[in-house]
Formats: C-alpha cells, structure tokens, sequence
C-alpha cells in the first residue's frame, strides 16, 4: 500500500514551514504524519542531504499545534549532532521548547524527571545507555533516532537500550539503513515494529541466509516488498533537479621507493601470516591481522604515522598539499576527510606553515566548539580548508559553503565517503562540487575502491530491489586485497 497517498488520516502541514519545505519535503510530511496516525513505525531514508530533519521537525510542530499529544517527543542522536537539532529546531520551530540532554549526571535526571516541561529532548545514544534506569518509568509520544544506523549491531548495548524506551510513536532516520548486512534492516525494524519481520533467528533462515548465500531473487523480492510501505526513500537526482552537479575524480598516487619499500614488507609479513593459518586460526586472529592491515593504509597516507624515525617523504601528501593550494588560489574552500586524526594534525601543520584559514573536528572536539567553528567556516568570505575525521565529520552537519571535497583515504563502505561528501553537497549549495579520492596505486587503497562496490550493491538490492553481492570479508577476501 502506498501510505503516502492516502488524504484522509493526513495533518495540516504548519503555517510558518509552508515556504519553506520543499515538494519532496512536504510529500515526507504527509507519509510519516499517516504513518504515525496508523500507529505504525516509520523508517525515512532520503538519501544525505534532503533535510530528514527537517521534515521531522515539522511532524513535531504539527503535533503541538494540533494538540495530538501531552507527552514529550525524545530524539537520539549521535553526540555530534545534538546541538545541530537543537539550532536547527530554534531555526524552523521556535515555538517548540527544547531540552538537550548534556551536562552532569544530576543536571540530566532532574531534566528528565521534568520531561513536561519540553517539547522535546535530545540526547545522544551514549548518554541513552548511561542514563538507560532514569527512563523507566517515562513515556514519550514520537521516539526518533537520527543516524539509526547506530543500532546496526542487534546485540549491541546501544540496540537494546533505544528499544526499552516507552514511546506512543517510532520514527528511524538514515541515508544508509543496510550498510554491511541484511541484519541490520532487522535490527531498524525490530525498534520500529517489534515482531514485524520475526525473531533474528527466524529472519536468518527465511531471508538472510537464502538471499545472501544463494542469491534467492523471489525472496529478495518479497522482503523488499515486505518492507516498502514502512520505509521512504529519495535520491537527491530523482528530487532536487535544482541541487547542482557532483563531480567525481580519482587521482592516482605513486609511492616513491622509500615508501615502497615499507609498503612491501608490511604487506609481506601480513601475507605469510595468512598464508600459514587455516579458517580457524583466521578467526580468532581478524582483529589482529585487521590491526597489521591498518598499518598498511597508514603507510599509504605518510610513513611518519607509523615510524618516527622515517625520514623520506609522503608523495600522497605532496600532492594533496599541491591540490589544495591550486583549489584555493581559484577561490575555493575545502573540506579534507582523512580515518586517521595523526593524518589530520600533519595536513594541520603543513598548512599553517602556508598561513591558511584552517578548521579541524575529530571525535574529541567539543560539541559547542564544532558549531561555532562550522559556522566560522561557512561565513568566512575568504577560502579556507575544513579537515574532519570521516567518524566525526561524516553525519549531520551542514558545510554547504565548501564546494571542494578531498577525501585522502577511501574507507571499506562507501556509504560512509557519500555521507561525508554530502557535507558540502546538499540542500543550500549554489556551486558544483568536486570530489577528489587521492587513491594510492598498486596498494590496497586500489583494492578497497573494489570492494566499496561490493557492498553498495547490498543496500541497492533491498532498497531498490537490484541484485545484490554479499559483503562480508573471509581470509581469500583479506588475500585478495593484499596481492
């Protein structure tokens, strides 16, 4: 059934947003208003950068205008964005009280036990499990998880805390609901609809194992079909014929024979580690040789992440310094993505040097700091670079002055790299976007650009219903990539 066609169960969109919610926006509305008056669980995964905020923050608005409930609504965010949703709820619905959950022990609890004061709370799924006893005996009226992602994992402490809240409503907001596995659609579906796709056990033996292992086509299908009226999905080409064009370039890098050289004997040590173990021995030693594999990629981005003593240079970051200065004498500002923050504090320092307007998050930049710093970069009239750590930087903030993305690293999923990039390429940019993927050659950087395929056709095959691959990585997988 399509729930967004139906007119009668709709609610009014709110006066003040109805400038302001764009077509697809408004269509959004409506779907999650009719699927919260069914009293059914909704999973909204736009793709990054079409404002599932705020078409939520609407439904929030709307529900206090029109008195559909006393109960304060909860939304669970990662840590590096609570505050955006609290500035961007102040922006688009000033009326609504909002409480963030930061702060002490003490300042959290007394702020739940007056929930009734608020609208709404924010507060991250870190906070959620640490403050998990507080929230027994209340009830929230819409229960939100932003970046629901985060309950990928079903056994995961964070998964089973966000399913014990007592909520009237369930919403789940993500530009990548499978990422890696067909588990983790459960996993969204299990808080939204408990019992709706059955126990895990169940799951695996109906779909995950037949669609997975031996590509069963019709149970793709009926999964997909399954699951299609809980879910909304829009890609930015299909919706926002005004969003300007993404281009994309990889730009090949070659080691010099320092670099090489170090390169070659890492990769050999992990080889004949592989080499000498049967499937068991890989399992209990993964985490090890993933470690060794890491080692590897860190070589690829500058051998100072690893020796302190090497005294050759990085040619990756050569040329990316050369990149940036070109961008910059064209006017450009410039977001850099890197995994590794010791990456970032090198590319720091080298710019510096060249005197550049320069702005960093990681994980351990405060909250406050990252907006104020965000909003710097976006009203500085000159170019500037932002380096942010994939984690980090990657989700729910706005950086739509850059038009410039570098990313020196590429990631094993590629979902992560497009949320990044969508930083800059999303709702609010006037300019094209330029995307550069400084790629190492001959490396496992070449190898993981592979695999980032491998496993972007797992989440088309459900979402989109096309074939699909399977992602998950054995000891021939590890091989592959190395020789």
């Amino acid at each position: 059934a399509d729930l967004s066609n139906n007119r009668i169960r709709r609610d009014a969109i709110p006066q003040t947003l109805q400038n302001t919610l764009r077509p697809y926006q408004k269509a959004g509305f409506n779907w999650l208003s009719t699927i919260i008056n069914y009293n059914f669980g909704g999973l909204l995964a736009d793709e990054m950068g079409l404002g599932k905020t705020l078409q939520v923050i609407a439904v929030l608005l709307a529900r206090k205008q029109q008195h559909k409930s006393n109960l304060t609504s909860l939304v669970i965010a990662p840590a590096s964005v609570i505050y955006n949703w609290q500035a961007e709820i102040k922006k688009f619905a000033p009326e609504l009280s909002v409480g963030v959950l930061g702060g002490s022990n003490d300042e959290r609890r007394n702020m739940l036990v007056h929930q009734n004061k608020y609208d709404v709370l924010i507060t991250s799924y870190q906070l959620l499990n640490h403050d998990l006893e507080a929230y027994y005996n209340l009830s929230f009226d819409l229960q939100i998880l932003d970046e629901a992602q985060n309950i990928k994992n079903h056994q995961s402490i964070t998964a089973q805390s966000v399913k014990v809240i007592k909520a009237q409503h369930r919403l789940a907001l993500t530009g990548t609901p499978i990422e890696n596995k067909l588990s983790e659609l459960w996993s969204i579906f299990d808080y939204l609809m408990p019992g709706f796709l059955g126990s895990y056990v169940d799951f695996k033996k109906k779909f995950e194992v037949p669609i997975v292992k031996k590509e069963d086509k019709d149970l793709e299908s009926t999964l997909s079909e399954t699951v299609a009226p809980f879910i909304l999905r829009r890609l930015k080409k299909d919706v926002l014929k005004d969003l300007p064009a993404k281009d994309e370039e990889v730009i090949p890098i070659k080691m010099n024979q320092k670099q090489a050289g170090l390169y070659h004997l890492q990769m050999n040590k992990i080889i004949a580690q592989l080499n000498g173990q049967d499937d068991d021995d890989f399992k209990k030693s993964r985490f090890q040789i993933l470690a060794q594999i890491t080692k590897l990629r860190e070589i690829c981005c500058d051998p100072h992440l690893l020796y302190d003593n090497y005294h050759g240079k990085s040619d990756k970051l050569k040329a990316t310094i050369d990149l940036i200065k070109s961008n910059l004498e064209n006017g450009h500002k410039i977001l850099l993505f890197s995994q590794f923050t010791s990456m970032l504090d090198i590319l720091q320092e080298k710019l510096a040097k060249l005197r550049v307007p320069t702005f960093m998050l990681t994980g351990s930049t405060p909250k406050e700091k990252r907006q104020e710093d965000i909003q710097h970069f976006n009203s500085l009239k000159q170019p500037g670079v932002f380096l942010l750590s994939l984690k980090a930087g990657g989700t729910g903030i706005n950086l739509t002055s850059a038009d410039v993305v570098i990313h020196y690293d590429p990631w094993w999923n590629i979902a992560a790299e497009n949320q990044a990039t969508d930083r800059a390429h999303r709702i609010g940019q006037k300019n094209s976007v330029k995307i550069y993927k400084m790629v190492t050659q001959d490396t496992i950087e070449e190898r993981i650009i592979k695999l980032q395929q491998k496993k972007a056709e797992l989440a088309q095959a459900i979402l989109n219903n096309k074939d699909m691959a399977n992602a998950a990585m054995n000891r021939e997988d590890l091989l592959k990539l190395l020789k």
